[in-house]
């Protein structure tokens, strides 16, 4: 099976989407799946392997961490022609995705689209909500020319088929059990950044942006009572465009780590002891399942795709959405009783382990291999799943 993939993001970018990627390009990689992948550079990188194309790219002016491809169709077509791909995964429905919507088109390859994020939700925090009705015109023409469209929770497919998108398939997410773990928790992680041994640590893990609702976690624990704001200290880890306009000093106990990845990543969580996730434009929000994975009960919204790894009283807390009321009581309830948070935490962990990134992409591949038996193509080399 060869298989050509095209995606507005990729390692080294820090995301869920590039995380998801990564892990299925490993996948193909360990079952013999040939591929070639074509996604922008990144700071400037153009270098290529043998299956990764870089694509000179631009910041996007609205949200730099997104890049803007540069490519010429001619150049991206020879590189397809000889690698005779039998599918066409497209991650993105702009630049790139068109690229690869085209060779498509005129190659007659089948080709499948997999939909991760919610622009037309972003719009609203950006100030440009007129845009919206245009922006599902077009994805809903994108995703028409694909015989799957693949979106991560059931949530997101009932958004997807309201909006006139067909042959919708749920491509959920799996996590990797031994990166997040609870073994990873250690005092060196409070030394580190200078926090007391004895404060419960709750943590954010995503970008500093207000389509993440970043401002509900921070009304909610500058307004928390005295005697819970006693007992806690809060982590933010990631980075993004409102991290400069906030003023660390208006927010006691309080520490920004920056990006991490890795076994710092692992252990920020693991070392930590309740999650706070308040965004409510998530297709999944992968983060709520690596802080499962660590042993962290979890405080979100009750909106979007967390909703898919939250069961509200067992392994976490469902929360109004942008209620800064309902978030603050929620930090409330699970600080100042240790029995339920526990208790949580175990349940957190008892869900995280039925993900597996393995099963994910199995499924994925079935998915693949019926597209083509519908359209009776067979695949260059057939896969061996060991």
């Amino acid at each position: 099976m060869r298989i050509a993939l095209f995606t507005d993001t990729f390692a080294p970018q820090v995301n869920g989407v590039a995380m998801t990627l990564s892990r299925l390009v490993a996948y193909w990689e360990q079952h013999g799946i040939e591929y070639i992948v074509f996604a922008p550079d990144e700071l400037g990188q153009t270098e290529d392997s043998d299956q990764i194309k870089r694509i000179l790219s631009l910041p996007f002016p609205l949200y730099p961490e997104c890049r803007i491809p540069l490519s010429r169709y001619a150049s991206i077509e020879k590189q397809l022609t000889d690698f005779q791909p039998d599918l066409i995964h497209l991650v993105t429905p702009f630049t790139l995705g068109l690229i690869g919507l085209r060779y498509g088109q005129r190659h007659k390859v089948p080709m499948v689209a997999s939909y991760h994020t919610h622009f037309d939700q972003y719009l609203d925090y950006y100030r440009l909500p007129f845009l919206k009705k245009m922006l599902w015109t077009y994805v809903t023409w994108f995703h028409s020319h694909c015989e799957r469209n693949y979106c991560p929770s059931a949530s997101t497919k009932q958004i997807l088929e309201e909006n006139g998108i067909q042959n919708v398939e749920i491509w959920s997410r799996g996590i990797d059990h031994s990166l997040y773990h609870p073994k990873y928790r250690t005092p060196k992680f409070r030394e580190k950044y200078q926090i007391a041994p004895d404060k419960l640590l709750l943590l954010y893990v995503g970008r500093v942006a207000p389509e993440k609702d970043i401002d509900i976690l921070l009304d909610s624990y500058q307004t928390l009572p005295q005697d819970v704001t006693d007992r806690v200290h809060l982590v933010i880890v990631g980075d993004g465009p409102l991290l400069q306009k906030i003023n660390q000093n208006d927010y006691p106990n309080m520490t920004w780590t920056g990006f991490l990845r890795g076994k710092e990543l692992s252990e920020a969580y693991a070392s930590s002891d309740l999650f706070v996730f308040p965004s409510t434009t998530e297709t999944f929000g992968n983060v709520v399942l690596e802080a499962m994975a660590s042993g962290l009960p979890v405080i979100g919204a009750d909106s979007g795709g967390v909703v898919d790894s939250i069961t509200h009283m067992k392994n976490g807390l469902l929360c109004h959405p942008r209620s800064v009321e309902s978030f603050r009581e929620g930090i409330n309830l699970l600080v100042r009783n240790d029995h339920l948070r526990l208790q949580m935490a175990h349940f957190s962990r008892t869900h995280a382990l039925k993900r597996s990134w393995e099963s994910i992409f199995d499924r994925l591949t079935d998915s693949y291999c019926t597209v083509l038996d519908a359209q009776n193509h067979s695949p260059s080399r057939a896969m061996q799943v060991k």
